[in-house]
């Protein structure tokens, strides 16, 4: 690794600044590189051939541009699909997002447990396999969610998004009503759901557990990057949309970037 490490980090829009977030926490001392695929937002509405056919190419391009010493794939979609092709196709190391239906199962007291994804990563074949190996006998309800991310991106663009918007999304993770065997795990299976989190929390219909994954993957994204060089790097940060639109959310974004300010 060289003194200041570059990590590059992909989702198909905004929702991968919530995985953004923990890794800066973690690894201040990285350059970072955020790209956001929103010329083909939302991965969800195409098949799975699509976003193959789209994503391994894409990466190979982005590779050659920036030189990054790591990508996360801040998307479930797109990991829970991708990551096997990007392996066999790129050298360098990559953490992507899956599920986090083994901690969620191991957690859960009621053994009744709930995945809110997108439509594609709830269906996956690989998000199934994740219940077969790890539910350890819960009960595991799947619920795929067709405009949360996308509420998700509008609220944090400034829009104003209403609860009843909100809830209908949420509500179908809630199962059950005794309160010794109804959902007290829900997985947030999309990272963009994360930045709808405290209103999630306020209009659930009853408290449980939300599992996000994102401070995994920062600690994932450290051990591979090895002992850390020391300071925070001054080389700043860098967003792209490959829609070639300009990121006007500025302040709004730089949290996200641990305050630094964006190229």
């Amino acid at each position: 690794m060289t003194d200041s490490p570059t990590i590059l980090v992909f989702d198909s829009g905004l929702g991968g600044l919530t995985v953004l977030r923990e890794v800066v926490a973690a690894r201040s001392d990285a350059h970072y590189v955020y790209v956001a695929d929103d010329a083909f937002f939302p991965y969800g509405h195409h098949s799975e051939d699509e976003i193959i056919a789209r994503v391994v190419p894409l990466m190979g391009e982005l590779i050659g541009t920036h030189d990054p010493d790591l990508v996360v794939i801040a998307c479930n979609t797109a990991s829970t699909l991708v990551l096997s092709h990007l392996r066999a196709a790129y050298s360098l190391p990559f953490v992507g997002t899956v599920p986090a239906i083994k901690p969620a199962c191991a957690q859960s007291k009621t053994r009744r447990v709930s995945v809110l994804g997108t439509k594609g990563t709830v269906k996956r074949e690989y998000t199934k396999a994740l219940i077969r190996d790890y539910a350890q006998g819960c009960e595991v309800t799947l619920v795929g969610s067709p405009d949360l991310a996308s509420l998700a991106e509008r609220e944090l663009g400034g829009h104003e998004i209403s609860d009843g918007d909100i809830l209908a999304e949420l509500a179908p993770c809630f199962v059950g009503e005794d309160p010794t065997s109804r959902t007290d795990t829900v997985v947030l299976a999309c990272t963009h759901y994360p930045l709808l989190l405290d209103r999630m929390k306020k209009l659930a219909p009853w408290p449980v557990e939300w599992i996000d994954p994102a401070p995994a993957i920062a600690r994932r994204v450290s051990d591979l990057l090895g002992a850390r060089t020391g300071g925070i790097a001054q080389s700043g940060a860098e967003m792209f949309f490959t829609s070639n639109r300009v990121h006007g959310l500025g302040a709004t974004l730089t949290p996200f970037f641990g305050g630094r300010a964006l190229a």
